[in-house]
């Protein structure tokens, strides 16, 4: 199986206008949720877009005035399905971020959302990245995901992107959908490949069963280990032999193309997060708002905290994550950090005083962290 990421989806980014920190922002609508998902996203919400633009841009404003938001390297806008809002809305919540030079913007985005004028907007807003949830370009496979879009869709949408001079962007896909096959896959990743200006980032990512889905009630759909496996290989050699490089287990990129933001959190690196449900992290200590839209307007509107809860890592905790997130990059670890143990043999290859994961290794990830045993490079 695929190892799932242990925390938030390392290498040392170059800060383009300073010292890395990044920006996540929450958007928690959808139109139709997926029967898959356990994110904190509503279809029943849409009537409170406006003021929850106004409460995120207000808790950036109390951010920024407490010196808790310096400016940002890096601007995530995940969901939920950050194109449910209006661009121009979007548009307000970005103008609040301070920003240093250079900084990457990225918006996730559904491909029936990704008309030329919303591409063109988000350009002038300053986004300078699209992240589209493709899932898959198979018909009866997106079905079983509960989307809606085809191949003409995903076309349609890259070309919006190219048309609107976004020179990085992203797809997602999802390995193991119900009734996928071996051919269904391969055809999705034919039909990204064959687009007339293919995605540089790719992201691929095992279909995992959350407890309180519909997917968990339904153990027929559920999806096979050993078919998410040999799919992960094929994918790594025909995206490789397509001229990318896995960057972290589920993510590829060109060269130039690597999504800075996702570095930052494989780097441990500092970041706030903006609206309900979103996690932040600063210096060991990470905390996280409160789950609704509902419960987060309010507490933003009475002028309090929308922190629902905190830790705080010991200095132990803190080198093992920074491993254990290391490891999963083609970076890897300090050749040191790992035994020599025949057992990691055929998981990890030692280079240049490194040990980074193999193929296989990125499939058994989990089992390769319980190794892990020094502390992490400064």
């Amino acid at each position: 199986m695929i190892a799932p990421a242990p925390g938030p989806t390392p290498s040392r980014p170059a800060a383009v206008g300073g010292t890395p920190f990044g920006v996540y922002v929450h958007v928690p609508f959808c139109r139709e949720r997926c029967d898959y998902c356990a994110f904190a996203t509503y279809t029943d919400r849409d009537h409170l877009m406006e003021r929850y633009v106004d409460a995120c841009v207000a808790e950036i404003a109390r951010a920024v005035g407490e010196e808790e938001l310096p400016p940002a390297t890096s601007v995530f806008f995940g969901g939920g399905t950050p194109s449910r809002l209006p661009a121009d809305e979007l548009a307000r919540i970005l103008d609040a971020v301070p920003m240093a030079p250079g900084a990457e913007v990225t918006v996730e985005c559904n491909p029936e959302d990704a008309t030329p004028d919303r591409m063109a907007r988000y350009r002038a807003a300053g986004v300078t990245r699209v992240s589209l949830g493709v899932q898959s370009t198979v018909p009866h496979v997106l079905a079983a995901l509960g989307r809606r879009h085809g191949t003409g869709q995903v076309r349609r949408a890259a070309g919006a992107v190219a048309g609107a001079g976004f020179t990085s962007w992203s797809v997602d896909l999802i390995i193991g959908a119900s009734g996928e096959t071996d051919a269904d896959w391969r055809r999705s990743l034919t039909d990204l490949l064959e687009l007339p200006e293919p995605p540089p980032h790719l992201s691929a990512y095992a279909l995992t069963v959350e407890a309180g889905t519909p997917l968990a009630a339904d153990p027929e759909r559920h999806p096979d280990d050993d078919v998410q496996a040999a799919r992960y290989e094929e994918t790594d050699r025909i995206l490789t032999a397509a001229g990318y490089r896995w960057e972290e287990i589920s993510n590829w990129a060109r060269p130039g193309h690597e999504c800075r933001h996702n570095r930052l959190y494989w780097d441990q690196g500092d970041y706030r997060g903006i609206g309900s449900a979103a996690h932040s992290h600063r210096r060991g200590r990470r905390w996280w708002n409160v789950r609704t839209p509902d419960r987060y307007l309010r507490e933003i509107a009475a002028g309090r905290t929308a922190t629902a809860g905190e830790e705080r890592l010991s200095a132990e905790t803190r080198a093992f994550e920074a491993l254990a997130l290391r490891l999963r990059t083609r970076h890897g670890v300090p050749a040191t950090a790992l035994p020599d143990d025949p057992d990691l043999a055929p998981l990890v290859e030692r280079v240049d005083g490194s040990a980074v994961l193999t193929v296989r290794g990125r499939l058994l990830a989990n089992r390769v962290t319980q190794y892990l045993t020094a502390a992490p490079p400064a």
